[in-house]
């Protein structure tokens, strides 16, 4: 969200004089006087009128109209450089003018199966009945052409103003007809940081059941926006305060009911949410853009802690091994979320690695368990520093700055290495061929057996050169 901007609109009349300055597409007007031209209305709605208040630009424009999905096409033939039937049963059609990609649909009044999120599609015939049946007052808004006339029958834009998520019927109507919608709540929570009113946050809450009909797949997009909104813990804490993440993301919940070890904070819960909103702040130190994978790493670092619980002499409590236990739940549950094979791997493998780090500073550590460090991190290293220095969350300052010190000196002496070893690409000194050439070997498993001696030799010790490494795998061949 564009705080500035909202703080700078005191009264509507500034709002609505940012939404002219920011609707200056020659495109939407001439598509409102060819619409009216050809007997029918067309309004810019939802999205795009939204961002225009915050001083954004809506990478899409999206229009509703009176005219039928034919009716629409027919209006646009000639006119656009493309059109194209995106969802001619839902009233939609596409359409391409120069670099600009516009929708536009027909007045929807649809009505739900309760048992199904799929409507049974219904086309209205005036505009206002359209916006009712969308998700949040502040997407429920219009910009009628071409004469540009506001049209705002909920109050989104007060709403807007008001930092507030509400719906434009009642909310149990709306989550019953779309319970995507609950999930949407949350994501717009986290990327406008705004709160719910209090009646969508009940109903929110007592209908939070209603998600499972809604697919993994469309759970995942949602989730995902969530986590790269800028203010992912208010997402996240409508997810838990509602109950919807016992039924999305049940390790998330899991969490409030962990004590931290050592007692910094109420839960394991706490802590993590402030884990995530550290590694936002990394991200820019280290250069990333907003990055998913480390932040539902950072959401998911502690996710190993329920099972791993065990109470020790004195009253302690331990979790040992939860990074490793954790990589493994956080994989279950981004499968039956239905993520790509390549997010799995990269978040589980930092949840695997994000303790490595923790006891650098209380011994020193060799040049060979530096090189391991970065091998086994692989490209994933940028956000491994990132994450673990995300998880310093103690309250003792003097505990803070030598870990960060410590750290320091970590990236320190990689960089060192890195720029003595090539360590980006740390390989054995020899190649296969070269291997079987001196031990007169075909293709096959010894070769490999000889491969992973002479890595280990190269992280051990650094490059030993080919005539070196010759001489050490002769002698190892021989020993064997």
């Amino acid at each position: 969200m564009n705080s500035g901007t909202l703080k700078a609109m005191q009264t509507v009349a500034q709002a609505l004089e940012n939404l002219e300055r920011s609707i200056t597409s020659p495109l939407v007007t001439r598509l409102g006087e060819r619409f009216a031209a050809a007997g029918f209305e067309l309004a810019l709605v939802g999205g795009p009128v939204r961002d225009a208040f915050l001083g954004r630009t809506a990478p899409d424009l999206d229009f509703t109209t009176s005219a039928l999905p034919d009716q629409i096409e027919a209006t646009l033939r000639g006119f656009a450089d493309a059109v194209w039937d995106i969802g001619r049963d839902f009233g939609t059609i596409g359409a391409r003018f120069g670099d600009d990609t516009v929708e536009i649909t027909t007045y929807r009044a649809d009505k739900y199966d309760p048992n199904s999120r799929k409507p049974e599609v219904a086309f209205g015939d005036n505009l206002n009945d359209d916006l009712i049946r969308r998700d949040f007052t502040i997407n429920a808004m219009a910009l009628r052409l071409p004469e540009r006339v506001f049209v705002d029958p909920f109050g989104g834009l007060k709403d807007l103003l008001g930092g507030v998520i509400r719906t434009p019927s009642k909310p149990e109507i709306s989550f019953s007809d779309d319970p995507l919608r609950m999930m949407r709540a949350a994501r717009f929570a986290s990327q406008l940081g705004f709160v719910l009113e209090p009646d969508t946050e009940g109903a929110l809450a007592a209908m939070a059941e209603r998600i499972s009909i809604i697919s993994a797949e469309r759970i995942q997009v949602e989730m995902v926006k969530l986590m790269l909104g800028n203010h992912p813990r208010a997402g996240l804490e409508v997810l838990v305060d509602s109950g919807l993440a016992e039924l999305v993301l049940p390790e998330l919940t899991a969490l409030k009911l962990e004590v931290d070890e050592h007692h910094r904070h109420k839960d394991v819960y706490d802590h993590t949410l402030l884990v995530v909103e550290q590694a936002i702040g990394y991200e820019k130190d280290y250069g990333l853009e907003p990055d998913f994978v480390l932040r539902f790493a950072a959401l998911l670092h502690d996710c190993g802690k329920p099972a791993t619980k065990r109470h020790e002499p004195g009253g302690g409590v331990s979790f040992h091994q939860h990074d490793l236990v954790g990589a493994r739940i956080a994989k279950k549950r981004m499968q039956a979320l239905k993520f790509d094979n390549d997010s799995i791997k990269k978040v589980s493998r930092l949840i695997e690695l994000h303790l490595r780090f923790f006891g650098y500073g209380e011994q020193a550590w060799t040049d060979s368990a530096v090189r391991r460090y970065v091998r086994d991190a692989g490209d994933l290293l940028t956000r491994l520093h990132a994450l673990t220095r995300a998880d310093v969350t103690t309250r003792n300052q003097r505990k803070a700055d030598r870990l960060a010190h410590a750290y320091d000196d970590l990236e320190r002496r990689i960089a060192d290495l890195q720029a003595q070893e090539e360590l980006d690409a740390i390989r054995p000194d020899l190649s296969g061929e070269e291997i079987m050439r001196i031990l007169d070997l075909k293709p096959g498993p010894e070769v490999g057996e000889a491969r992973q001696y002479l890595l280990e030799l190269r992280l051990e010790d650094g490059p030993l050169g080919p005539e070196e490494a010759e001489i050490r795998l002769l002698q190892w061949w021989n020993a064997r």
